[in-house]
């Protein structure tokens, strides 16, 4: 049965307008062929339901101006086409996040900002209709015995849904946008990182350094993930490992695998580091995992230590020194349980560089820091920092002024970088090839 059919009535309040839009919906079904509109492109679709719509309401509709009449049709394409009243703001290019906290209370996101909108549904029937719509698109469901799933988007926007008992206060709706993604070179008009340490990393990633970008939620780790992926040469074979796929590579020999969560019957489920082993499997001259959460941490840093160089993967974590203690912790959730000494051999053998990411107070999300791995076997980790951001004690209207300061590299970063054939910029202590 679907959520909107277990929604207590008490919860609508209709109003003359949904009531309209109600009937007026039901009315295009009436009209239209189903198996004629399936066989047009989306532009095509839409363009016969206004016409279909303006031809009812000239006939038997209400009396209303030019704009009450776009309104309507609008509403009522968008609810029978896409998502109702989110379509508009899935429209706005500014808009990067959508936060939907029950039927009256609607967020954006923009510019690293959140603000509430004037948007609202209807009624609860109306949200939970919603949510049934976006579910079904991905042949997942969401219902009392299931009350979360993750989900990506046909057009590619990633989406959560979570709803009671576990969300106390009603049924929550999150759908992250991504824009096109961001070149190196377009991350430092936005002042995530400046011109010279975009020239190290551009070094670093042509020279198979395993790289491990770290921040909070909403730091912008997927994009610069994406960013940094931009710079593999085009000529190598590149597997990509998400849960739920975001990244967007241009290179010609990409392999794009995605998890899969297991079925109402419990089986069926695809995990990460399922796909961290099969991609070991395929060939691949780099393997970039959108982010390591488990037992998956352990196969990708095996992955690194058994000639995979130049592999690319994120992590939650508070800094950059934080994030190899969590790495510990999360390739110890692997069924293989191996002594701490052992997993941190793993790490030192296999990462290079690790880059941490932060959102300043001015909604920008900048490169707080970057630090070299230069401790070696089971030492404890020792780390150099080769680059971090130094912000302006003062901070007016939410303005973050700030440089980043370079250090010299380390001996061993410096040495693997010649041998690769690229030059240390000079920020860090230039040595020609």
């Amino acid at each position: 049965m679907a959520l909107r059919d277990r929604v207590n009535r008490a919860d609508r309040t209709p109003s003359e307008p949904d009531d309209l839009i109600t009937r007026y919906r039901d009315r295009l079904l009436e009209e239209i062929d189903l198996d004629e509109l399936a066989r047009l492109a989306p532009a095509q679709r839409r363009a016969r339901l206004e016409r279909i719509l303006g031809s009812l309401l000239s006939i038997e509709g209400p009396v209303m101006s030019s704009r009450e009449r776009s309104q309507l049709i609008q509403r009522i394409v968008d609810d029978s086409l896409g998502l109702g009243v989110l379509e508009p703001l899935l429209a706005d290019e500014t808009v990067t996040e959508i936060m939907v906290n029950g039927p009256n209370d609607v967020f954006v996101e923009r510019g690293g900002r959140l603000e509430r909108v004037p948007t609202t549904f209807s009624s609860m029937e109306h949200l939970y209709q919603t949510i049934d719509r976006i579910v079904s698109t991905v042949n997942r469901r969401v219902d009392e015995s299931s009350p979360m799933v993750d989900a990506r988007l046909p057009t590619g926007e990633r989406v959560n849904v979570i709803i009671p008992p576990l969300a106390l206060d009603g049924p929550t709706l999150t759908i992250r946008r991504f824009p096109t993604p961001f070149r190196l070179a377009d991350l430092i008009g936005k002042g995530t990182l400046d011109d010279h340490l975009a020239l190290l990393l551009g070094a670093c990633v042509r020279a198979k350094l395993n790289i491990l970008v770290t921040g909070g939620t909403g730091s912008g780790k997927t994009t610069f993930l994406n960013a940094l992926s931009g710079l593999i040469p085009d000529d190598e074979r590149i597997v990509t490992i998400e849960d739920a796929a975001e990244l967007s590579l241009q290179q010609e020999h990409v392999v794009r695998l995605e998890s899969r969560p297991a079925n109402v019957e419990g089986v069926g489920l695809v995990a990460i580091r399922d796909l961290v082993r099969n991609s070991l499997r395929m060939r691949p001259d780099r393997i970039i995992v959108g982010e390591v959460r488990g037992g998956e941490t352990l196969d990708m840093l095996q992955a690194m230590n058994t000639g995979h160089e130049g592999s690319l993967t994120t992590v939650h974590a508070n800094s950059a020194t934080d994030a190899l203690g969590r790495l510990e912790t999360l390739a110890s959730m692997s069924e293989l349980e191996l002594p701490i000494d052992t997993i941190r051999d793993q790490i030192n053998s296999a990462l290079d560089l690790v880059i941490h990411l932060d959102r300043g107070a001015d909604g920008v999300r900048r490169v707080a820091e970057v630090q070299a791995l230069v401790s070696h076997r089971r030492e404890d980790y020792r780390v150099e920092q080769v680059s971090r951001f130094v912000q302006d004690d003062l901070v007016l209207e939410r303005t973050v002024t700030g440089r980043f300061v370079h250090q010299p590299l380390p001996d061993d970063l410096r040495a693997r970088l010649l041998r690769a054939g690229e030059a240390v910029p000079a920020a860090f202590g230039a040595v020609t090839r």
